[in-house]
């Protein structure tokens, strides 16, 4: 005879959740594999597990009305001829035409141009609204090669080279037929309204001493004059590091596992790759072993959201930090005056599972026209310099506390960690304590 107690609620199964039990019914009732878009939303270790030490009597701070804090930052000095000069150390990653509108496309050209910084093509090539407002542009390499030609090399300021993607790191792109337009489908020489796949490894190499020849011809190209760059996803960071570098590139791009993409398979984005906290560190021990940190530019990608995050990547030994997520939400994506929309989608304001799809209400994910026109790229353009300017702000904010009259002054030796994971990864002492995991000793 079975009992119930009534005065204890049916207990759920922390490995069956809800969530979990709904995937498995969808995967049965149809067949196929989840795709959507942005980055993990499981919770990892990350930045807000880091504090700083803030300066009082051992540590002398600086006053903020009347002394300086540089944030200054230079990209390309080991090779190029033209390196790019920056006011703040905060760019923007690449993000597609096609996977976003030309409205956000040129949105993200006026902010990252009136803060002073770059900003990055994506997949698909360049469009000449992005160019045009872009004052220092990044055109990307990718596997697909879709839309790329020497012009655009030439006209761009720096090139990077995309070996992978904090998202999916040993995945290719996807883009979905209902976002490949008239123009997209023209400039990627694509049939329109047809799902796109492009490649998950560059057809032109197959290791280090190839990607040393193909860099040689993108210097070629460009007549030496600009920075190349090499993007890996957050895997095994000390040895794509130390591979990209031994191949002769200006700068590296690093990718956590909170990087964001437009769509991709949800267990990609789930369970492969690795924290941006635990990149950082091995990346730097890499550049330090080859007598190249501070040489060869690092720059740190996957969950960057405010002055504080940028502030900690920075003392973890990096030089600049790209957002991507967080500079669509600037500009106005999954804003909640839009919810009545998204919830016709099936989703709600801030669980981005609609970029992929190309219905965005906010315009911005889309290349629907009548959607896309929703987005006014000018003022869109000033809410990102807006938020560009306080993440700068609260990041100098932080140094001058910590005494330090540059941002790349901050080190690991002004934070400390909140929990056990976060130590281990970052390779920062427990607060209270001079240990982490892995350091020997108490």
């Amino acid at each position: 005879m079975s009992y119930h107690n009534p005065y204890t609620p049916p207990r759920k199964s922390a490995t069956f959740d809800d969530y979990t039990l709904a995937e498995i019914r969808r995967a049965a009732a149809t067949g196929i594999y989840d795709i959507r878009g942005a980055g993990t939303k499981r919770k990892v270790p990350h930045f807000d597990d880091l504090l700083f030490l803030g300066a009082s009597i051992s540590r002398y701070p600086l006053e903020g009305y009347r002394e300086k804090c540089d944030t200054s930052v230079v990209l390309g000095t080991r090779f190029a001829k033209k390196p790019i000069h920056l006011k703040t150390p905060i760019t923007i990653a690449g993000m597609s035409f096609g996977a976003l509108s030309g409205n956000a496309k040129e949105a993200l050209g006026r902010g990252a141009t009136i803060a002073g910084t770059s900003t990055t093509t994506g997949d698909g090539g360049m469009t000449d609204e992005e160019r045009g407002h872009s004052q220092i542009l990044v055109y990307q390499y990718l596997p697909s090669r879709y839309g790329m030609n020497p012009k655009d090399l030439r006209r761009a300021d720096a090139i990077e080279v995309v070996v992978g993607q904090g998202a999916k790191p040993g995945g290719g792109g996807m883009l979905l037929g209902q976002k490949i337009s008239d123009r997209v489908a023209n400039m990627r020489n694509l049939p329109k309204g047809i799902d796109q796949r492009s490649a998950c490894r560059h057809p032109a190499w197959t290791g280090p001493d190839d990607l040393e020849i193909k860099i040689m011809e993108l210097r070629e190209i460009t007549d030496w004059e600009k920075p190349i760059y090499v993007k890996v996803g957050g895997a095994r960071p000390y040895y794509d590091t130390a591979l990209a570098v031994k191949a002769g590139a200006d700068v590296v791009v690093l990718d956590g596992m909170q990087g964001g993409t437009a769509a991709t398979q949800d267990v990609f984005i789930e369970h492969v790759g690795m924290p941006i906290l635990a990149c950082i560190r091995p990346a730097v021990q890499a550049l330090q072993d080859l007598g190249m940190h501070r040489k060869v530019q690092l720059i740190v990608s996957g969950g960057i959201r405010s002055g504080a995050d940028v502030a900690k990547a920075l003392a973890l030994g990096a030089d600049a930090v790209a957002i991507g997520t967080a500079a669509l939400v600037a500009l106005g994506d999954n804003d909640p005056r839009w919810e009545d929309e998204y919830r016709k989608l099936g989703t709600t304001a801030g669980a981005y599972d609609d970029w992929h799809e190309g219905r965005d209400p906010a315009g911005i994910t889309t290349q629907d026209r009548e959607l896309a026109a929703r987005l006014d790229p000018i003022a869109a353009g000033r809410r990102l310099a807006n938020y560009l300017k306080v993440m700068t702000l609260e990041a100098q904010t932080i140094a001058r506390a910590c005494g330090k009259n540059h941002l790349h002054n901050l080190e690991p030796e002004d934070l400390c960690a909140l929990t056990m994971e976060a130590a281990a990864m970052a390779q920062i002492p427990l607060a209270g304590t001079s240990w982490y995991p892995g350091k020997g000793g108490l």
